[in-house]
């Protein structure tokens, strides 16, 4: 088993692989607009998680997240899959209460005992969360993909939205990004960077509790449409624009070298494409490659300062993103 290189069986890996959000947004445009007094957040601005207010005081959030071998490792890719999928929830403010998995494996091609590891993986990280995982569905697919989909509650009144973010405040984010560009490297040669792993499999359950004991409102994670594009959706939905001090951006430690290597994901080319109309750039291509590159479990990004994580911009009156 320790032979098997998991990402040589995805076609991408990790949140690179999720359908880019332009097409994804044309495909779901019909569907929005379900209403109800008990609908708090629907897909209408693309939220982390659905929001149902069951009670005055509770309303219950609900998720799902799965994804291709982003690394080698059985264990590791099952930490990160499951801290990926629960970071929905600490993204709105929420915290988990169940997960079940979601299971792709091709059993004739890899060992079932490999799957085992992704499992156990991911019951590792949500034991962490506190969260049971009990259950779960599987089939049997040419391609393995492994994730969760997760329950969590959360107080109606504060719940951090995308379309909640007002001009003037700071921005903060939680974790460094190019995690992106280390998780391609790592698919095409094979090299393990401890540092990529431990930002992916860390918990956002203390991010998200600092952001609300600071007082926020609006926050999402930063997962495969890139900082950039999160950023343009949450600016978007709220009416707001934004300003990003690119050198104030924390980087993982490899992922420049991996820039300038040359490791950059088709997903982050077309994170890029789709934000770049609504860009004012006064930095490096690639500067901006960076700032889009696809997240696997990145970190919060919070309308708001939160003590203990830097600021990396601010939001403004008008529309769209400047890159200083």
């Amino acid at each position: 088993m320790e032979s098997v290189r998991l990402t040589g069986y995805a076609h991408g890996g990790g949140c690179a692989c999720k359908i880019p959000p332009g097409e994804l947004e044309d495909a779901v445009r019909g569907l929005v607009g379900q209403s109800g007094d008990h609908v708090l957040v629907g897909l209408d601005d693309g939220d982390d998680a659905a929001a149902v207010l069951v009670r005055d005081d509770l309303a219950v959030l609900s998720t799902a997240d799965f994804f291709t071998p982003v690394v080698d490792d059985a264990y590791d890719w099952g930490r990160i899959a499951a801290a990926n999928a629960l970071s929905d929830v600490y993204a709105m403010g929420g915290r988990p209460v169940v997960a079940i998995n979601l299971v792709g494996w091709p059993r004739e091609t890899l060992p079932m005992e490999l799957m085992t590891e992704v499992l156990r993986g991911g019951l590792a990280v949500a034991s962490e969360a506190g969260c049971p995982v009990i259950g779960g569905h599987s089939i049997d697919d040419p391609e393995p993909k492994y994730g969760m989909a997760v329950t969590g509650v959360a107080d109606p009144n504060r719940l951090l939205r995308n379309d909640a973010a007002q001009p003037g405040l700071p921005l903060t984010l939680t974790k460094p990004i190019g995690v992106g560009l280390l998780n391609n490297r790592h698919k095409q040669t094979g090299e393990v960077f401890a540092e990529a792993l431990a930002t992916m499999t860390a918990l956002n359950r203390d991010a998200s509790e600092a952001a609300l004991a600071a007082g926020a409102r609006a926050a999402t994670d930063v997962t495969g449409f890139g900082l950039l594009g999160h950023l343009h959706k949450m600016c978007r939905a709220s009416g707001v624009g934004a300003v990003i001090d690119r050198a104030a951006v924390p980087v993982v430690e490899g992922a420049l070298d991996a820039l300038r290597d040359g490791y950059v994901s088709g997903g982050t080319r077309r994170n890029l494409d789709w934000v770049r109309p609504h860009l004012r750039a006064d930095v490096s291509e690639d500067d901006l490659l960076l700032l889009a590159d696809a997240q696997t479990s990145g970190g919060l990004l919070v309308v708001g300062e939160v003590p203990g994580y830097p600021v990396i911009g601010h939001t403004v009156e008008g529309s769209g993103i400047s890159v200083r």
